[in-house]
């Protein structure tokens, strides 16, 4: 049960029984569990009061008397000024205990409101080679694709890869004047990459080479054969490495999932005709421009989005916008996430608004940009490799697993070298993931690789180990299926706060949809994992010489260790068997 959801929504039910409005009000809930202070509390309700003229206290006590919570609280307790304190009752925890060891889902419901959303995420350029700011889209979106789609909703994850933009015609250009076209069916993706960096450098500086560059982009954009031969090559090549990536980081991008700019060609006259005719575009100076109000340039004047440039070639403000009407109109999508860095979050607005007034966005979809910061070095500026390149991604994946490796070889002497690269394999990945997600995406942060795999402290490797103590503790006890039948009991404050945590699975994960935000997911893991360890170092488990007590430890720490596994899993991170 969501716990949460169900105290949040009897709060409701009681003020609006005493005739009070609660769209403008936040009810502050916090499931934060504190021994005197209970397992939740409401906070809310003190500003309310205060708002409506009443005193806390007595308002407080009408709201609890109009609420429906007996089947799951103990006790419920006003705190001055105001708080409502709840514990939760014993027999409910062990019901719902009961029912997460007997459940695959965890006893997790799946939602009853299904929507259609779609999660555009990774998004890396063709022609480049992935680097350490694609890690950050990538496994946050494919971490909320797992947790989303496990909830029951219809998810469409796709990758927007940049495979239409004035980068080809750069490329192009180049290599035609190289004449490497033969070449392009066995160049590497590191030797495209530095054609790029050329052909980038060389527009910027020669303007006849841009100008040549611009003509191949539209000619590019018009299906000429010899342009769309050297395209799908270069794509073919960046696409099989970027596939390599996402198999080694357990991400689940695959070429079904490849929605790039170039899906939506064939639609980008039609938007322009359809703007143009309803007078959304502008034309001046053969440029076709959007003025938008709501957006001023540096002179305080209405912005000018360019959509079509004088050559015929299409902005990426284009390919956008056409990218929404898909997704609103054909795959009817009810909510569209973004995962893309702060950087591009006016364009995602004025792209937006523009397909607003031209009526793209459906009145039941919703648009959200999760934006993200920037990993950061010591000296807290952008991460670079000490020469000031950015650090490709592959590199810095392969490096991981290195350091993971030597933590193996510390630990598991006696283990086969095939044992030690998948387990390093495994924590070193894993580590590189959890260090990222356990972090708030709005935020920077500081890459730091001890931090990152150290045994304590909220990372992978200490949930790792956390999960392995209860795998051995199984080992030693020889525990049999028998045993694992359900019986719970709740002797005391460590087992009580074990308990409320288990069941508070399945809210956390739907805080995790809401927002956006899988380091609260990385948080409860954490939170549960020092729990166990707490209970773990005060009492005996396999050594009680109750074997009720016993078996009903042994039944709490396996779905504690089901659900470190499944909040992993969730998170795309894999378990191990050696540390």
């Amino acid at each position: 049960m969501n716990l949460y959801k169900k105290i949040s929504n009897e709060i409701k039910k009681s003020l609006i029984k005493n005739k009070y409005l609660i769209k403008d009000y936040n009810l502050n809930i916090s499931n934060k569990i504190k021994k005197n202070i209970g397992h939740y509390q409401i906070n809310g309700i003190i500003k309310i009061a205060k708002n409506i003229g009443k005193n806390p206290i007595h308002f407080a006590k009408k709201i609890i008397s109009n609420m429906n919570i007996q089947n799951i609280s103990e006790k419920v307790i006003i705190q001055k000024p105001g708080f409502i304190n709840i514990f939760i009752k014993k027999s409910f925890l062990i019901k719902e205990i009961k029912k997460s060891i007997k459940s695959f889902r965890m006893n997790i419901k799946e939602t009853k409101n299904k929507k259609k959303i779609i999660l555009d995420y990774s998004s890396p350029n063709i022609a480049k080679e992935m680097h350490v700011g694609h890690l950050r889209s990538t496994i946050i979106g494919d971490a909320m694709f797992r947790i989303i789609k496990f909830t029951g909703h219809k998810v469409i994850k796709t990758n927007h890869i940049g495979d239409w933009g004035t980068q080809f015609g750069m490329i192009i250009a180049y290599i035609k004047e190289k004449k490497d076209n033969k070449e392009i069916q066995k160049i590497s993706l590191n030797k495209l990459n530095q054609i790029y960096s050329k052909a980038k450098k060389k527009y910027d500086s020669d303007n006849k080479f841009m100008k040549k560059s611009n003509k191949y982009l539209v000619k590019l954009q018009s299906n000429n054969k010899k342009c769309i031969f050297l395209w799908n090559k270069i794509k073919k090549i960046t696409i099989e490495e970027n596939n390599k990536i996402y198999k080694k980081l357990n991400v689940t991008l695959n070429n079904n999932d490849l929605m790039g700019e170039s899906s939506y060609k064939n639609i980008l006259n039609e938007v322009i005709e359809d703007l143009e005719e309803q007078k959304i575009l502008k034309n001046k100076n053969g440029k076709k421009i959007v003025y938008l109000t709501e957006f001023k340039n540096k002179k305080g004047n209405p912005m000018g989005v360019t959509i079509q440039r004088k050559d015929g070639a299409f902005l990426y403000s284009a390919i956008d916008i056409a990218c929404i009407k898909y997704r609103c109109q054909i795959l009817k999508a009810n909510r569209i996430l973004y995962y893309v860095d702060s950087r591009q979050n006016q364009h995602l607005k004025q792209v937006w608004m523009i397909s607003k007034k031209a009526g793209y966005i459906n009145e039941d979809c919703m648009l959200e940009h999760h934006m993200f910061g920037m990993i950061l070095n010591k000296e807290k500026k952008p991460f670079k490799t000490r020469e000031g390149n950015t650090i490709k991604l592959i590199k810095l994946i392969n490096k991981s697993i290195k350091k993971a490796k030597k933590i193996v070889e510390v630990k598991n002497k006696n283990i086969s070298e095939i044992n030690k690269n998948r387990a390093a394999k495994i924590i070193g990945i894993g580590s590189l993931k959890y260090f990222d997600l356990s972090k708030n995406r709005k935020t920077d942060y500081v890459f730091n690789w001890d931090k990152m795999l150290k045994l304590h402290g909220n990372t992978a490797p200490y949930i790792q180990y956390s999960y392995l103590r209860i795998l051995s503790i199984f080992q030693k006890a020889k525990v049999k299926k028998s045993i694992l039948n359900g019986v719970i009991e709740i002797n005391n404050e460590n087992e009580m706060l074990l308990a409320v945590k288990l069941v508070q699975f399945e809210e956390t994960i739907y805080q995790v949809i809401t927002n956006g935000t899988p380091h609260i997911l990385c948080k409860y893991i954490y939170d549960l994992s020092t729990m166990f360890s707490n209970f773990y170092e005060k009492y005996s488990i396999i050594s009680s010489n109750n074997n009720k007590i016993k078996h009903s430890r042994i039944n709490l720490i396996f779905i504690t260790a089901k659900t470190i596994k499944k909040g992993l899993m969730l998170l795309g991170i894999k378990t191990t068997k050696y540390m």
